[in-house]
């Protein structure tokens, strides 16, 4: 059995609904379809569960919004006429509108009705039974998903024979409050039910034929890498690649199950198989390069640190005091830098400076805006010597300085620091060397 989710570029339109039939009836174990809410038919349309959050606040502050309600009406009731589905849509529509005008729905409620509504639709046309993810999915009291009483309510609903569509992104409490995951939480809910089920493998579907070696706004067409391990993932998702919500990776990574990444637009691709080790012989040791910008560097100097046993200790103890999430530590013999997402201390930046200074006893700190840190992923790569030197080398040929380089300790990946202004060309430079002739 095979869990198969459809992201909003998969559903936006009745001809994107065909072409996931297609997909569907071309393997007779996709038994089990999760789906996101209609997603923009174009560049300049909005994806459906924008427009609802919009009309939520619109309707909570007492603006108008007929306008935008007609935008999301004549788009469900659009690819219901052109699919000749039956259900009622615009029954149900007009009942969710006198909910709202009359404030009897929450956020979450309103909002999961984009999902709702297009699991209804899909699951007509596919002739699959609609499981409400209210029903099935089910979270504790303190918000998080309770992984036993969901499995007990798939498989209650789920038997050898029974194909059933689930739309994604939300569930409810045990008292049938509904709660929304966050954003890109449809992800998450393929994720759950795929490990709920013991599913053989999770399917992904999306507009791009898995996770791309490089960020395509860099880099021209990049290819998508055949192949990487969970930690692969993690490393390249925290650092900007945004092909997969980064909780939806741990549901079926506990339970050991294949995320595979595929393309609706281009379902014969190979995509990307993510499982625990890997899989196949891949043409290059690196799996992919991804950054971030935007990094701020404190750098505390203080005589003889090295000696002075609990500083590093008593040095993050002051970021966690801030709530400050920390990135890397280099350091140094009489000096410790920490680096930080510039956004986490913009609030408490000269009294976080403040502390470092007087309970520390620092003979200075220095504070370095503006850097961007790129991440380049592939198992086994800082064993290599010659990878290293082809890093540093095609950086220097560029005239790019490196403020600190860091290196996993599982031999995954190396961190390079690098001016904000240097972002695009030291990533441009790195995947010519490192991924061009592949």
């Amino acid at each position: 059995m095979l869990v198969s989710k459809f992201g909003g570029s998969s559903l936006s339109s009745e001809s994107q609904f065909r072409k996931v039939k297609e997909i569907i009836e071309a393997k007779v174990d996709r038994q089990v379809v999760v789906v996101s809410a209609l997603g923009k038919t174009d560049a300049e349309s909005n994806k459906l569960t924008d427009l609802l959050y919009v009309i939520y606040t619109h309707g909570k502050h007492g603006i108008n919004y007929d306008e935008l309600w007609g935008e999301v009406t004549t788009r469900f009731v659009g690819v219901k006429e052109k699919l000749q589905l039956t259900f009622p849509i615009a029954d149900h529509l007009s009942e969710i509108k006198a909910r709202l005008d009359d404030k009897r729905i929450s956020l979450d409620e309103f909002v999961s009705r984009g999902e709702y509504l297009t699991a209804l639709l899909m699951s007509e046309y596919l002739g699959y039974r609609f499981v409400d993810a209210k029903d099935v999915v089910i979270f504790a009291a303190n918000g998080e998903v309770d992984m036993v009483a969901t499995k007990e309510k798939l498989q209650a609903v789920k038997n050898d024979e029974q194909r059933i569509v689930i739309p994604g992104f939300y569930g409810a409490y045990s008292n049938g409050k509904i709660k929304l995951f966050g954003r890109g939480g449809s992800d998450i809910s393929g994720a759950i039910v795929a490990a709920a089920l013991g599913a053989e493998k999770y399917e992904n579907f999306t507009d791009v034929s898995g996770i791309l070696m490089a960020d395509p706004r860099i880099i021209d067409n990049p290819p998508a890498t055949s192949g990487l391990t969970y930690e692969e993932l993690s490393e390249l998702t925290y650092m900007g690649a945004s092909v997969l919500h980064e909780a939806s990776v741990h549901p079926v990574r506990d339970a050991g199950i294949p995320i595979h990444i595929k393309n609706t637009n281009d379902p014969e691709a190979p995509g990307t198989l993510i499982c625990a080790g890997g899989e196949g012989e891949k043409k290059t040791k690196i799996t992919g390069i991804s950054g971030k910008k935007d990094f701020l560097s404190f750098v505390i100097y203080k005589n003889h640190m090295s000696i002075e046993i609990g500083f590093l200790q008593r040095t993050l103890a002051i970021f966690e005091r801030y709530n400050v999430n920390i990135e890397h530590v280099p350091t140094g013999i009489d000096h410790v830098g920490v680096v930080v997402m510039a956004d986490s201390v913009e609030d408490c930046l000269e009294e976080l400076v403040e502390a470092l200074r007087m309970e520390l006893q620092a003979d200075e700190v220095v504070v370095k805006s503006g850097t961007a840190l790129i991440t380049i992923v592939g198992r086994g790569i800082t064993s290599d010597s010659v990878f290293l030197g082809r890093v540093f080398s095609c950086l220097g040929v560029a005239g790019i300085d490196i403020s600190f380089i860091a290196q996993s300790p599982k031999k995954l990946n190396v961190i390079l620091g690098v001016c904000n202004e240097d972002y695009v060309e030291a990533t441009k430079a790195l995947y010519a060397e490192l991924l061009g002739s592949e």
